[in-house]
């Protein structure tokens, strides 16, 4: 590989860019479910207006996207590493978990399965914070804001559920 794609400037720009588009792909099935069945949906309490969740995940991927990067930076993921390998599988887990949440919750309406995607999604998240620590502590720390979104979002999530079964 060239100095370039060796970088941190680089992985950190791309590994951004990659998060973006990824958690990009949810807002296509939430905006058509956001004029129809999710304004009919009884709120839980605390519930943000509709235009704070775009400014929010944008940033949160950013910080996701710059964790990754310093990680692989570091060679924190190498296949010949068991460690490297776990933050591999824990990171791509909570990826898995993150982008399967909004077409269960926005696209199939499925409140309850998405409730426990998005459990899982937190052990999943705590589990890479965790990981990531031992790694590069800036990387874990830049993780615990989609942590903490992540379980308030959890709160609405069961909120939706339970107030509109």
């Amino acid at each position: 590989m060239n100095r370039l794609t060796q970088s941190l400037p680089f992985k950190i720009t791309l590994c951004i860019i990659v998060a973006e588009v990824l958690g990009g792909l949810g807002a296509v099935v939430t905006v058509g479910s956001l004029s129809s069945w999710y304004r009919e949906l009884q709120a839980p309490p605390g519930t943000p207006p509709n235009q704070v969740f775009g400014p929010v995940w944008s940033t949160l991927y950013a910080m996701i996207g710059c964790a990754f990067a310093l990680v692989w930076h570091r060679k924190g993921f190498g296949a010949t590493a068991p460690l490297g390998r776990k933050r591999l599988a824990a990171f791509v887990s909570q990826a898995v978990l993150n982008l399967i949440w909004t077409p269960i919750f926005f696209g199939l309406h499925l409140t309850g399965w998405a409730l426990i995607t998005i459990v899982l999604l937190i052990a999943a998240i705590a589990v890479t914070i965790r990981l990531f620590h031992s790694s590069h502590r800036v990387a874990a720390w830049l993780m615990v804001p989609y942590l903490v979104w992540v379980c308030y979002a959890t709160y609405l999530n069961a909120g939706f559920y339970f107030l509109n079964r």
